[in-house]
């Protein structure tokens, strides 16, 4: 990053005093989702440095990369993550059922206005 000779005591003081914290995290797996595929680190370097308030992570090490349709249990992730809570407020809102109110909740993407419209 700077001056790839420099003695790493002198780099430290240098970027303290230019406001630069940097900390390497233990990171056991990263996941870097687009549109089209996966790229999951299960054994990488994380470094997040902090200069003037602003975080910045650097991630160093080979990804193993997945298609989206790859993805373990792609198919059932919208229905892990909704909350309970959501599915709850939806039922009180509209006096469905769980699971109406579940499939609700999936099919707007967790919207809960959306779903308590679908119902009603």
């Amino acid at each position: 990053m700077f001056g790839g000779g420099m003695n790493p005591r002198k780099m430290q003081q240098m970027m303290e005093q230019m406001g630069i914290d940097m900390t390497e995290l233990d990171a056991e797996e990263v996941v870097i989702r687009t549109p089209d595929e996966e790229l999951v680190f299960t054994d990488a370097d994380v470094t997040r440095m902090d200069a003037q308030g602003t975080e910045t992570y650097q991630i160093a090490g080979e990804p193993e990369t997945r298609g989206r349709d790859d993805a373990a249990g792609a198919d059932d992730a919208d229905e892990d993550t909704i909350p309970d809570e959501d599915v709850e407020l939806v039922v009180a809102r509209t006096g469905a059922s769980e699971e109406a109110a579940h499939e609700a909740l999936a099919a707007e993407d967790g919207d809960l206005a959306a779903a308590v419209s679908r119902l009603e």
